[in-house]
């Protein structure tokens, strides 16, 4: 068995989702902590697959000491070459993370629900077939750092997507997100929906039906790119140990 991808989580009722469901297909565990709730980050990946930040309402440029050290804890996945993955806050964070600017709508504008995504070249070779529209829920965006790769172009938030050195992404959008995590947002956080540009709950849903076979199998395709670099012979695999906590006892929803 691989050793287990981190998942830095936000919310205390936060769950990795799909991204839960896409490693465990491929017999990869999951090491879950969330920092804001006491969990510590490892000082090294050595004994990690790769790393996934998720999102969650903070915003990287909060002046909050837990931001501020996982933005810098970035450079942990970035030195020792294994692959990161961030989603919508945790995207943010590795712009910022690169010097990137992270900022909010000069019209006040959200992306809460399903928006148009166009791919770049580089996007394309990356993964062929690309969604028409992806889930969305956030109200700031990013700049695209010096020497990063952009992969996905929105309308409101022109950077959705980019790569750098191959190793790390940064995904603005929710490819992460399932039905039950939907029903969640959009009770929970009803509010965001009375927002500049935001989706209608019902729109959500109808929007799903339509859009979201698309995504899953984007995703399943994303996924086996990010975890190229760190492929080793099964008889390196084997040889690390597995840590042992929060590995296997996360809900997918």
């Amino acid at each position: 068995m691989r050793p287990p991808v981190l998942i830095v989580l936000h919310g205390e009722l936060s769950t990795p989702g799909r991204v839960a469901i896409q490693l465990r297909n491929r017999g990869i565990p999951l090491d879950v902590r969330r920092p804001r709730f006491g969990d510590d980050l490892p000082e090294t990946l050595e004994k990690h697959t790769g790393a996934v930040i998720f999102g969650g309402p903070q915003s990287a440029n909060d002046d909050d000491e837990v931001v501020k050290r996982e933005i810098e804890w970035i450079g942990v996945a970035l030195k020792e070459k294994k692959p990161y993955l961030g989603i919508c806050l945790g995207a943010q964070m590795l712009a910022k993370h690169l010097g990137a600017r992270v900022y909010k709508h000069a019209d006040g504008h959200a992306e809460v629900g399903y928006y148009p995504i166009k791919p770049t070249a580089a996007g394309r070779e990356l993964c062929r077939d690309w969604p028409s529209h992806v889930y969305q829920w956030h109200r700031e965006g990013f700049d695209l750092p010096d020497k990063a790769v952009l992969l996905a172009e929105g309308d409101s938030f022109p950077m959705q997507a980019f790569s750098y050195n191959n190793l790390a992404y940064a995904l603005q959008f929710h490819m992460d997100v399932t039905h039950h995590t939907m029903c969640r947002w959009t009770t929970r956080g009803h509010e965001r929906m009375a927002m500049p540009n935001a989706k209608p709950r019902e729109t959500h849903f109808a929007d799903k039906l339509q859009h979201d076979p698309a995504c899953r199998a984007w995703f399943s395709e994303f996924i086996d790119q990010w975890l190229k670099p760190c492929e080793a012979p099964e008889a390196a695999i084997g040889s690390h140990k597995q840590p042992q906590r929060r590995v296997s006892k996360v809900s997918l929803l």
